[in-house]
């Protein structure tokens, strides 16, 4: 599975659970630590825990590992760290004060849509 592979499969992972404004952003040519940020908000802290499980056992189910986790869910942020991808899982409020997106701004956005609930 090659990098964009991972961050679309993290991404319906976290759709699945009911994670909101699912964002995936190419940075592999402005940086130098990884190639895809995927960042998403969860209602509650309570969610941001079971986004992670989420994300992180459904990896593993194809054989991908995370090298690293940061953060808790009572912090509001959580950082899934796969190398060259990192998932970054916010509450609302936390997502608003850091603005991932805004640092990373001129980098394409990969096209993702969230599968429409029955």
């Amino acid at each position: 599975m090659d990098n964009k592979e991972l961050a679309l499969l993290a991404a319906q992972l976290l759709d699945g659970k009911k994670a909101r404004d699912i964002s995936i952003i190419d940075i592999a040519e402005k940086s130098g630590f990884a190639d895809y940020f995927v960042i998403a908000t969860a209602g509650s802290m309570r969610q941001i825990a079971a986004l992670a499980d989420e994300v992180e056992d459904g990896l593993a189910k194809k054989d991908v590992f995370m090298d690293h986790k940061e953060g808790k869910g009572e912090t509001g942020w959580v950082l899934l760290d796969y190398g060259d991808v990192i998932i970054n899982l916010f509450t609302a409020e936390q997502r608003d004060r850091y603005q991932i997106e805004k640092v990373w701004i001129d980098c394409p956005h990969l096209s993702f849509e969230p599968k429409p609930e029955a």
